[in-house]
Order: structure tokens, then sequence, then C-alpha cells
């Protein structure tokens, strides 16, 4: 018995000592990626020397005697911090994903092959000017300086995930950063799913009235009446088969809900305690560990230039030089239109057009795919954009037998000067120098808020597609790609876009709010992507005759709920304080504690309360309770609640109380009886999640941040080191959005929302402030991983200043780059 215990022990501690190699040498291969910011590289192709200083923040602050020198130092500095990141967008862009990833990604890839988006951005970098063209390769010849210095000095192969996937890395070429651009594009986007969503519940609604009950125009002034989508393609059944929309994190597709979203306000100087401009932007794009955002200073020959990067794309898109700032909103201009084409009966290689069949352009297109055979696709082509898979966005569903569907998407262009204009914005010195560099600018649509000294302006940017007034559905729903008045009529021009320049009330600002009011086709949107945030701001932005800029910041972080503070007075009116009191452990003396608190509640969307999570998801049953009779399968597809629908239904607008009653069932459902039977199934929930200890529960403890790694993400053990998950207050009609994930499980999620902060004072621009969610190194070991998410979580920023010497005092590194000796 001795014997077999000390062989035991012997076994286990050469176990524990095997294990202790294995994790000191997985940690001491991924630790020779973490790069070194005291450090003099030489390197190729480049014509003086550049010089990275990096403040305590890891912000870098690029030096160099030429701006071709500094873009150069971008790139460099960019494959230092998120090679992989910048690996899997330029694999995402070009549709490679599955050389890596095996067919767990090849869906993605299919698609991407399809919108076609590298082969348009190698085109658009020939449309650039000379300037733009030598900027994209100095940038590019950064990048590879860096994987040169990574296989010379075998640093690990630049990113820990490298040796988890074998994903060799093709020099950087300048197209790749264009793709970035229209990768992007495709992210911020929800048009395409929005009318695929109408033509869909147009079908299971004829009545117009309770269409637009369940999809509500934004208020202003009123649309045009439209068909039905029936009588545009009658044989079309009432339900079609429902396809799941799970894209993988890697895709770029999301749900409109999940599109793009920002928060932006400006004020004049007589509007400002300092007396001069003031500036808050905080864009909204899903959450990932690390950031999409990366900060960044450049020291141009116009001038210092600071603020939010994009790793891969080399400008600062959202930022401040010494005499203007910009920021940057969704803009949520109609740039797409989703068509039906028939295929000719004779010659499935022909499509209808308005004069008669077509062959389709067509190119076959080979996906490798580790571990199993290539996969061949062929790409389709109309006039009128690439032939999409009835699978996107479940767009088989709308599409009748013989006909496929088609995207014109103004992100598709082979001319796209996007990039040039984002240059030249960042050379500006004037609001009227910005807006006039933005005429470029092609895609993804943006309002861009833009203040200098004493002015300060909006403008719509990005291409506006011409449409006939006689298109039949207004680009609303997809429509017969073979009618000649549905086709796109070229352009219209820049200055039809909307702006405002100096308002008279010194204040301009766009939650992505219903901006203008044009009639079809001179219109902007049907589609906006606020009604309720915006409410909140004019509130906050006329409570005071002046602001500061830590009243801007306060804006930013504000997370009272108009939406809650509007419509629990109405779903609630006949509950509060009603009945007799219940016996406690009743789901009655349950109904009446929770009503109590929501009673008594300010609308604050507080992490350390239990009210939020109580109306949340009281609105969550009530909305699934007032749609699944009516909608069927289709009723998956509302995963948030719309307030808007929730207010015509309570307030009976054109009868749309008509909701309340299950017309499947013999008695009248009134809608206090849908209120009080919603909040019993939102507390059952409750109960069975979280537990009956009503005021113990929190709002943060559900409505965490997922800064998620998006391939490291779910693997058991890694995810620990890799995601980044935070108590976060806030909700989804909050100014300091958190939008949440929308579906089982933990549909509270915060997946969501501002992943860069930045507020700029023109009176003292040295005192404007920025941060981002996450950290700015993407590799996990490093310090610099996560240390700003915690001041992010908490709204606190860090110094955004042009200072030379400031960004010295407290440097972390300098890395100095030199030219290779001859």
């Amino acid at each position: 018995m001795a014997l077999v215990f000390r062989w035991l022990i012997r076994i286990a501690a050469t176990l524990l000592v095997v294990g202790v190699v294995i994790i000191a040498m997985v940690y001491w291969l991924a630790s020779r990626s973490l790069p070194d910011y005291n450090a003099q590289v030489e390197v190729p192709n480049l014509e003086n020397p550049v010089e990275i200083v990096r403040d305590n923040a890891n912000v870098p602050h690029i030096f160099g005697e030429n701006d071709e020198d500094v873009f150069f130092g971008l790139g460099f500095a960019h494959a230092q911090d998120r090679l992989w990141q910048m690996t899997t967008m330029r694999r995402t862009a070009q549709g490679r994903l599955s050389e890596v990833f095996g067919a767990s990604t090849l869906d993605v890839d299919k698609l991407l092959r399809r919108f076609d988006i590298y082969a348009l951005s190698v085109a658009s970098f020939e449309a650039l000017d000379t300037p733009t063209r030598n900027a994209l390769r100095a940038y590019a010849a950064g990048v590879n300086a860096r994987l040169d210095q990574i296989n010379s000095d075998a640093l690990g192969r630049g990113a820990p995930e490298m040796f988890l996937f074998n994903a060799p890395m093709a020099p950087w070429r300048p197209a790749d950063s264009i793709a970035i651009v229209k990768l992007m594009g495709l992210q911020l986007s929800g048009h395409l799913d929005a009318e695929v969503i109408r033509a869909r519940t147009s079908l299971a609604l004829p009545d117009q009235d309770r269409l637009r009950d369940i999809l509500p125009d934004a208020p202003g002034a009123g649309v045009a009446a439209l068909p039905e989508y029936a009588s545009l393609f009658p044989e079309m059944p009432l339900f079609a088969e429902n396809i799941p929309f799970a894209p993988h994190p890697l895709s770029p597709f999301k749900r409109t809900a999940l599109a793009g979203a920002s928060n932006a306000w400006a004020a004049t100087p007589a509007r400002s305690a300092s007396g001069g401009t003031l500036l808050a932007n905080d864009p909204h794009l899903g959450f990932t560990a690390p950031s999409v955002w990366y900060l960044a200073r450049l020291e141009l020959q116009t001038g210092g230039v600071i603020g939010a990067t994009i790793p891969g794309i080399p400008v600062i898109l959202a930022g401040r030089s010494a005499d203007l700032g910009w920021g940057l909103t969704s803009s949520y201009l109609d740039d797409q239109d989703v068509y039906v084409e028939e295929i000719n009966p004779a010659n499935r290689e022909e499509y209808r057009t308005p004069d008669g069949f077509k062959r389709f352009r067509t190119r076959a297109s080979i996906i490798n795919v580790k571990d199993l055979d290539p996969v061949t696709l062929t790409l389709r082509w109309t006039d009128n954009g690439p032939v999409l898979p009835g699978s996107h966005y479940n767009l088989a569903a709308i599409t009748p037998p013989g006909h496929v569907a088609s995207v014109a998407w103004t992100v598709l262009s082979q001319r796209d000067t996007t990039m040039q204009a984002a240059m030249e914005l960042m050379r500006a010195k004037t609001v009227a120098d910005g807006i006039g560099a933005a005429e470029k600018f092609i895609a993804p649509s943006q309002n861009l808020i833009l203040v200098d000294r004493e002015t300060i302006a909006m403008k719509t940017i990005g291409a506006a597609p011409k449409r006939d007034p006689a298109h039949q559905s207004q680009g609303r729903m997809p429509s017969p790609g073979w009618i000649a008045t549905n086709r796109w009529q070229g352009m219209l021009p820049y200055t039809s876009n909307p702006g405002f320049v100096a308002p008279e009330g010194g204040i301009l600002g766009n939650t992505n709010n219903k901006m203008i009011s044009r009639a079809f086709p001179n219109h902007i949107s049907f589609l906006w992507g606020d009604t309720q945030r915006v409410q909140r701001w004019q509130r906050l932005m006329q409570s005071r005759q002046v602001h500061t800029r830590d009243s801007f910041i306060e804006g930013q972080l504000d997370t009272v709920s108009f939406t809650a503070r509007s419509l629990l007075p109405l779903i609630g009116a006949e509950l509060w304080f009603t009945g007799e009191a219940a016996p406690a452990g009743t789901p009655e003396a349950l109904r009446q504690r929770a009503l109590a608190l929501l009673a008594g509640w300010s609308g604050e969307m507080n992490e350390h309360l239990p009210e939020p999570l109580i109306y949340a998801t009281w609105l969550r049953a009530l909305q699934e309770r007032l749609i699944q009779d009516e909608l069927g399968p289709l009723a998956g597809e509302f995963d948030h609640v719309e307030p808007l629908f929730i207010e015509r239904v309570f307030r009976d607008i054109q009868g749309a109380s008509a909701w309340c009653d299950v017309f499947q069932s013999a008695p009248i459902e009134t809608c206090a009886d849908m209120a009080r039977l919603a909040l019993d199934d939102a507390l059952l929930t409750i109960s069975n999640t979280y537990g009956t200890s009503l005021e113990s529960l929190r709002w943060g403890d559900v409505h965490q941040a997922t800064h998620d790694h998006p391939v490291l993400g779910s693997v058991p053990v890694l995810r620990y080191f890799v995601n980044i998950r935070q108590s976060t207050s806030g909700g989804d009609n909050t100014l300091m959005r958190g939008r949440t994930k929308g579906t089982d499980p933990d549909p509270f999620h915060n997946v969501h929302g501002a992943g860069y902060r930045g507020v700029y004072d023109f009176a003292d621009p040295d005192s404007s402030v920025f941060v981002s969610s996450t950290g700015q190194s993407g590799h996990f070991l490093s310090r610099h991983y996560d240390d700003l998410a915690q001041l992010w979580r908490r709204g606190e920023y860090i110094p955004m200043s042009l200072d030379q010497e400031l960004a010295r005092a407290a440097a972390v590194g300098v890395t100095r780059l030199v030219p290779t000796a001859p």
C-alpha cells in the first residue's frame, strides 16, 4: 500500500511539473509577441526617422518629417497592437476566413464573395488622388515593416492567436484599407434587413393601420400609402419558412436593431460657459475585445490630429485638430434597395430587365476551406447589384419561385473616394473646409458634426440614391427589378444632402433621430435609428442656458429612460395601487411589490437598481403577448421592444388597441388585461431566473457589457482571459446607450454601445478628453488589453492633448523607426 501511495505521489508530482512546464512554455510563446515599446527598429521603405511616443494610456503620438512617414508610423503601431484584429477583418472582407477557421465560417465567406467588396476596393484605389494613394502605400509599408520585424526577430508570430490558428499573414496592400471601410459599411446598415421584415410583415398584416403600428414611422410628416407586398408578388404565401438568422461573430451583417447608432452634439460659443465651441461624440458599434476603436495622434504637416482610428484604416475617423473637431453618427440614409429579379424560364442564365432578358454577369470564385475540399462559387450580378442567397436575412421568404433577390447599395461602388474624403477632413481648418472635404464621401453614409473655433454644423455625407417618384415600394420593400421606375436613376447631388450651419439656438445634435421631413423621392429615409433618446437629449440641452465640457459629459453618461417615464404610466394606468392586499407568497403579492417599486422609480437605468430589470422584462413580455397571435412565427423577428408600437396600442391610435385582443380566444381581452398578464409573465421569468427577492435584484447583473473575443470568446478556459465583462447602467433607449441582445439566453446582455467617447472644448482644446471601451492592445497578456475598460465603465476619460511634452512626460515607451542602413 505504501508503495502504491509513493507511486501516486510521484505521478501527481510529475503531472504537476509537466503542467507547469506546459503553462510556462505557452506563456513564453505568447509573450514573445508582446511589443517592445522602447526600441529602435531599422525598417525598409522609410525615408526619414519616425518617432512613436506612447503616453501612459498607450496612445501613440506619431511624429515624422512628412505625412507619408507619419502614416508609415501609424501602420507600424496598428500592427504592433492589433495585428490579429487586422488579419481577421481583412480576411472577412476578402471572403477568406474559412482558410483558417474551416467550415464554421464558410457561409460568411460565400456571402462576402457575392458582395465582391475586395475587388471593388482594388478598383477604388485607382479612383483616389495621388496624396491619398501615397498615404495608403506608406501605411501599408508600415504594417509590412512590423511583419518583417516579427519574422526576422521571431516575435511569436505577432499575436498569440497566430499559434492557435495557422493564419499566415500576407503583406498589407493599400486596397486592404479601403476594403475595411467597406466592411464597416456592411456593419452599419440595417436597411436590407428592414426591407425584408416589412415585406414579410405586410404579407402577414394586410391591414395598413396594423402594419404602421408594429413598424411605425418616426413622428413627423406622413408618407404616401404603399401597396401591399402581396399585390407586388401575389404568389407569395402568408408565412414562408423562417430561416434562423444567427450570424457568426466575425460576420459583418447585423440585424437592424444592432446596426449602427451614435450620439453627437455641439454648442456655439454663445451657449458655452467657456466661450469656445463644444463637441461631444460617441459612435455605437457592437462590443468586441479588443474594441474596434484605437486611439492615436498624428502630427501631419498641416498640424496635429488626435482621436479614434480603426486598425487597418489610416485616418482619424472621429477627433480633432487644433482648429477643428468632427464627430460621426449613423445617418440612416436609405442607401440600399432589394430587388426581386425574374429568371428566364427558358434560360436560367438570364434575368428580366426593362429591355427584355439579359445574361447575368458571372464569375467563378474558389474558397479554400481548412480540412475540406475547396468550394467553387458562381457569383452572379445584375444591373441592380449582386444576387444574394435566400438564407441572407430570410430573403427566400419574400422571393417567389422562379426569382432571385439582388441588392443595390452605394457601398458597392468601384469608384469609392471615401478614403480621400477622410484624409482631406483631417487637414481641414474650418467648418466650411470640412463640409467641402466630405463631398467625396460615398459610403457608409453618416451625419458629420463639425465645430471650429467659431461655428458648428451638421451635414449628412455619403451618396444618396436618386429614385423615380413612381417607384412602386419607394425603397421600403423589395420591388420588381425589371420595372424601370423601380431602378436607381443615379445619385442626388451632394448639395441636396441635409445640412445645418450655425443654428440660431446655438445647439446642434443627432441621436440617429429623424432630422428632416421631405417627401419621397427626395426623402432621406423612412427608417430611423431613434425616436426616444432624442427626447431626453432635448431636455438636457435646453435645461441650461450655457454648457460646459462637464455638462456634455453628463449627457453622454445619462441613464434616464424617457421611454420608461412615458410608457409605464400608460401600461400601468389600471394597475397602480388597485385591489386589496394579497397574501404573502402569492403571485398577486409579488405583482403588488413590483408595481410599488416601479411607482417610486425615476426611470434611471442604474446598474444597482432592481426596477430597470422589472421594467425591461415587463415590456418584453408585453410586446410578445401583443403580437404573438397576429404574427405567428414572424413574431420572433421582433426581439426588441418598439416603444412607438406600445404607445400606439395603449393610446388606441387609429384603432391600435385591437392588438390587445387575442383573436384566437373567445374572451375579449383589454389592454389592461394584457398589461397585467404580461407583468405576471415577467415576474415568473424573474423568479425562475433570478429569485423572488425583487428588492435585491441588480440590473447590472443581467446588463453586462459583453466585450467578447470574436474567435476565442467561447473557448473553455481561454474565454476567462480574453473576454471582458462589466456590469453596466443604461439601456436600449438611454443616451448612454447599452443596446441589449434581445434573444435568449441572456436577452439583456449589453452588446452594442459607445466603444468610443470624446468631448472637445475649443476654449481650451488640450482640456478635451476621450476614452475607448477596452484598451489599446489586442494582446490579452498586455496590461493595456483592458486598462481603459474600467475607466469607460465608470464614465471616466483620459486627456486628449496635442501637447507633445505632456505625451512624453509619462510615456510608457518611445519607438524609433529609422531607415535601413544602405
